[in-house]
């Protein structure tokens, strides 16, 4: 057995280890399902009460005795029928949902059963496992949290409650783990957002709507204007598409078909239905459609900072993460098959140097490859598929194939970076498509003077500002890099009576553009420091007698919290050059 299976055994034996110990405190309890996944474990339960924190310490306390007993796994199958009859008996309900299923299937219905080791037997569930030889042999593990869940991920089914774990097999790297949850916490973006006043979600506007708070929208401007710039530099051409469109577009698109679920239901305008979109392709589509396109005109590159609505269950909002309203930094790339490939490569040499702008050097590709239910000539999908590759090992990135894993209407690849704790985030998406040339029908007239149907790739850099903001705000803790904090300087006079001078300061600031806050009130130096790190300013100046005198600063770093006396010329000059140059904190 090889590590990574060492691992599940032991974390889905963890889940298990849970279910026994919950039935132990709850004998009514009906158990859902227990899987291990990425770091632990989890399990759903029907319960007789809200469960609450306290609890997690009483179920601990019982798993941990189960262990020490030193129970024995133990495996064996049962015929269909009498699985079913007994889990009904048992009241187990969920369980036998799922067994019904099995054996319409034609799959075997297999129990795991712990037993004391004079063969007493404590605890049954269904499962297929693997699980370890016994209880004895998990390793060091903690509650984490109690959560909400829907039976089998539906909204119409009943809720669960949610018991998640974590389970390794030392006790460094649990407490390792335990101590970069605690710090996830303090980075957590909803709570650095109310913090730091960035940005809200209200349930009178609708949930997983975002409303940008001028801190917040200060940020996002300063990366959308460096967005356009780079586009512009990078041979895009910026457009701008609707929110509403007929249903005819998405009808020729497919979402109506494959995609109804996740779309707004329309509104009827002079007795035509419209719906507000949840993609910015089509629309693409119809501005490139709109003339007689030849070679010599491609490749297109079309950019858009379009706001999509997608209807998600509330049940996976999250924060910035996972929203219902969000703007893609969308872009489409219309070409001929002999210059997609040095098209892909550009867009990641392109996507490389966005994420390396903004902190991020770990970055890996994903690439995603036919499944067996495809659109496409085959023959189009494996030049496609190589020209991805080609374009991966060019910039010599890191990468894993994902065989299968394309949409049916393309491969694809998708980046994932590295954040400041280590956890990846998949945001760059580079997607073929296939699929809307031909329902959309469109052509170029090659150098034969025949119409040919042009590649298309559908390319999010960042993925969504949203979401990419989320990851952004953790990354840096809410401490941003000068050049996209809302206030870059705080100036802090000692007394009023330096404030001519730090309203001179703050003027030469103003003139380089720098976003400068004074603290004029009377509060004592040591009060206006912790409310300017509070805010996590970049800069702050501390200004008394000295700096009245020589005509300077004590600038004071919040990033390395050193402080520095200066002429105030020379920090004028460091700023505008930190600015500039879009320098990352020491730290990142």
């Amino acid at each position: 057995m090889n590590q990574e299976d060492k691992l599940y055994s032991m974390r889905h034996s963890a889940a298990h280890i849970l279910a026994q110990a919950v039935m132990d405190m709850f004998p009514e309890a009906k158990l859902g399902i227990g899987p291990a996944i990425d770091d632990g474990f989890y399990y759903d339960f029907d319960l007789p009460r809200t469960l609450i924190p306290e609890d997690l310490p009483i179920l601990e306390k019982k798993m941990k005795q189960i262990v020490k007993q030193n129970q024995k796994f133990i495996t064996r199958t049962e015929p269909g029928k009498e699985a079913i009859k007994f889990l009904e008996k048992t009241g187990q309900t969920y369980k036998a949902e799922l067994a019904r299923e099995f054996v319409e299937a034609g799959e075997d219905i297999t129990f795991y059963e712990n037993v004391m080791q004079d063969g007493t037997p404590k605890f049954v569930d269904l499962c297929e496992g693997p699980h370890l030889e016994s209880t004895q042999k998990l390793g060091p593990f903690k509650l984490t949290k109690i959560a909400g869940a829907y039976w089998r991920g539906d909204e119409k089914n009943p809720q669960l409650q949610r018991i998640y774990g974590v389970c390794f097999e030392k006790q460094e790297e649990l407490q390792a783990y335990l101590e970069m949850l605690k710090e996830a916490a303090r980075r957590d973006h909803r709570k650095l957002g109310k913090e730091l006043d960035l940005f809200g979600t209200y349930e009178k506007a609708g949930a997983g709507l975002v409303c940008w708070h001028p801190n917040g929208g200060r940020i996002r401007s300063e990366i959308e204007d460096f967005w356009k710039k780079e586009h512009f530099a990078n041979g895009y051409e910026i457009v701008y598409s609707p929110h509403v469109g007929k249903s005819w577009l998405w009808e020729t698109s497919g979402h109506l078909d494959f995609y109804n679920e996740n779309m707004y239901a329309p509104m009827t305008i002079d007795e035509e239905d419209y719906y507000v979109k949840p993609m910015n392709c089509p629309f693409h589509i119809l501005m490139y459609n709109s003339d007689i396109r030849s070679y010599r005109n491609l490749p297109i590159r079309w950019a858009e900072m379009g706001t999509v609505y997608r209807y998600e269950k509330s049940g996976v909002l999250h924060g910035l993460l996972r929203v219902r309203g969000f703007t893609q930094d969308d872009a489409h790339i219309i070409c001929t098959p002999e210059q997609i490939e040095a098209e892909i490569l550009e867009v990641l040499r392109f996507s490389l140097n966005m994420w390396k702008v903004f902190g991020f050097t770990e970055v890996k590709a994903y690439l995603a490859t036919r499944p067996e239910k495809a659109v496409g000539d085959e023959k189009r999908w494996g030049q496609a598929i190589e020209s991805l590759k080609n374009a991966i090992k060019k910039e010599d990135l890191e990468y894993e194939m994902d065989e299968g894993g394309g949409a049916f209407y393309g491969p694809k690849i998708d980046l994932k970076v590295r954040d400041a704790l280590g956890r990846e985030w998949q945001m760059t998406t580079i997607q073929f498509d296939f699929n809307l040339p031909e329902r959309f029908d469109m052509n170029y007239i090659g150098e034969d003077g025949k119409e040919h149907r042009p590649y298309m790739v559908h390319r999010a850099l960042l993925g969504s500002f949203e979401r990419f903001f989320g990851v952004l705000t953790e990354h840096f803790a809410g401490a941003f890099p000068t050049w996209l904090a809302p206030k870059q300087v705080a100036i802090l006079p000692v007394s009023d009576k330096f404030l001519d001078y730090a309203k001179e300061v703050e003027a030469e600031l103003r003139k380089l553009q720098v976003r400068v806050t004074l603290d004029d009130s009377k509060e004592s130096l040591g009060k206006k420091i912790r409310n300017a790190e509070k805010s996590k300013v970049p800069w702050m100046l501390v200004i008394g007698e000295a700096e009245v005198t020589e005509k300077s600063v004590a600038a004071r770093s919040y990033h390395t919290k050193e402080q520095t006396g200066m002429p105030l010329a020379d920090f004028l000059k460091n700023i505008e050059e930190e600015i500039t140059t879009r320098s990352l904190p020491p730290s990142a």
